[in-house]
């Protein structure tokens, strides 16, 4: 049997436009996979920058899982949150990436989207705040493909 450890953190965000942001994780794996010890989902501290536009978090990722198959190869699920200053949160994007494969010091770097919506609802979520979100995020079996029918915009 195979074992994966990681320890890592989810550092930092930066290029969203707004402050008071978190970031809210979720492990992913394939069917053959167990975690052994560790958390499987988590978010981090709600940052507001002052001074500079980038958000730092430090949140630590300790996890220790266990397979018998390659096949599944764990990824870290993330959402980018915003908290406004009436104390409602409000979704900015989406991300996905997959742990190295590969022993070491590892640096990962995921974009974050976000599904587009229509001109009108567009200006809404610009105005009004609460812009589309996915119901769920499906994986397609072990690929790194995403099945998506709507339009998506980079947010940070």
């Amino acid at each position: 049997m195979a074992e994966l450890y990681v320890s890592g953190q989810i550092e930092s965000a930066d290029g969203f436009g707004d402050n008071r942001i978190c970031c809210r994780w979720s492990l992913q794996t394939g069917g053959g996979w167990r975690v052994v010890e560790g958390a499987v989902e988590g978010q981090t501290q709600t940052d507001l920058p002052s001074v500079f536009e980038e958000a730092y978090f430090a949140h630590p990722i300790e996890l220790h899982l266990a397979t018998k198959t390659i096949q599944g190869w764990p990824r870290i699920q993330l959402q980018v949150w915003h908290h406004d200053i009436y104390g409602r949160q409000e979704l900015i994007g989406y991300g996905s990436l997959f742990l190295p494969s590969s022993p070491g010091e590892h640096e990962l770097i995921c974009n974050i989207w976000r599904p587009k919506g229509t001109a009108r609802e567009e200006m809404m979520q610009r105005f009004i705040g609460g812009g589309i979100q996915v119901g769920e995020i499906v994986v397609i079996g072990a690929s790194s493909t995403y099945v998506f029918i709507c339009n998506m915009c980079c947010s940070g």
